[in-house]
């Protein structure tokens, strides 16, 4: 399953994309699919044809996963 993470690169911007697996704690690289700004625009660094990018723990400041959609739970108030 994959998840949807947000990666905060050093001196850069954070970029969102897809991981098939998360990282284990002797991982020396994340490997990243359909890397993107958060506001969905393309990364400048990472050419528009490019699918999957390689990011090294050195570069790395700290990896979010985000909720997917089936996780997301709405919460809403029915007058009955």
């Amino acid at each position: 399953m994959p998840y949807t993470v947000m990666i905060h690169v050093l001196n850069e911007d954070a970029v969102v994309g897809e991981v098939e697996n998360l990282p284990e704690p002797g991982d020396q690289i994340i490997i990243v699919n359909n890397v993107r700004r958060r506001d969905g625009r393309d990364v400048s660094y990472v050419l528009p044809e490019t699918n999957t990018v390689v990011y090294p723990w050195t570069r790395v400041h700290c990896v979010e996963i985000l909720p997917s959609e089936a996780e997301e739970e709405v919460v809403s108030f029915i007058r009955e």
